[in-house]
């Protein structure tokens, strides 16, 4: 469903992704693990047309969507929940989700606002609350809720669980195993690194914008070795 190509990422002078390959077959889940710096959210940043990339392609369903713009990449079907949540703080639990329903691109409804209620139960007691006034765990269910109005085929989480309290933790944990098990794809990054492996089918780590280790979830689980020389951990 996705593939990334030999893609190279500058800023600046910087070479900040060094001829990433990867592919996400349509309804699995892929882990992006590496420490801080090493080119994680530039990647996904790439893929979604935010940072241009200077070599290589993006490539959706066989198409080639290299560079375009992130509007374009989000109607063909992928819904993104950055770092920082991005939710409209001025805007009410109920405006920031309905103003981005609608049925996936090939006509399906399955994540209503119904079910995104159902699934985020604080999100149903505080609809009339502004953004603002929601605590860092409520402001990361709203994104995710936002982010499932869209009815994506993949669901891009960049740092879902960073700075939240141990419960929300284990609860956005809950709901991307629902997700999952939805059948949407999923490309997931988080410090976390074994709550990512147990989450995904497959993984890659990065470091200094190379795709150093890959392979199966379960297979970098048992690599300790492996990943605590790329991790440090």
């Amino acid at each position: 469903m996705l593939q990334l190509e030999d893609i190279n990422t500058y800023y600046g002078h910087s070479h900040t992704l060094r001829g990433v390959s990867l592919a996400l077959p349509a309804g699995t889940s892929l882990g992006l693990l590496g420490r801080n710096g090493m080119g994680k959210t530039t990647l996904i940043r790439t893929l979604m047309g935010y940072v241009r990339a200077a070599k290589g392609q993006v490539r959706w369903e066989g198409a080639d969507v290299t560079n375009d713009a992130p509007e374009r990449i989000a109607r063909l079907g992928v819904g993104y929940v950055p770092e920082g949540r991005g939710i409209f703080p001025n805007l009410s639990v109920r405006e920031n989700l309905v103003m981005t329903a609608r049925r996936s691109i090939d006509g399906g409804n399955d994540w209503t606002y119904d079910r995104v209620l159902t699934t985020f139960p604080r999100l149903s007691e505080r609809l009339n609350h502004g953004g603002q006034q929601l605590s860092g765990g409520e402001q990361q269910m709203l994104a995710i809720g936002r982010a499932l109005m869209t009815n994506p085929k993949l669901l891009i989480l960049d740092e879902a669980t960073e700075g939240l309290a141990p419960l929300i933790v284990a609860e956005i944990w809950r709901v991307i195993g629902e997700i999952r098990s939805s059948g949407i794809s999923t490309l997931i990054v988080d410090r976390n690194y074994r709550a990512v492996l147990a989450h995904t089918d497959r993984a890659v780590v990065l470091e200094k914008g190379l795709i150093v280790m890959a392979g199966t979830s379960a297979d970098l689980a048992n690599d300790h070795e492996g990943l605590a020389r790329s991790l440090g951990v």
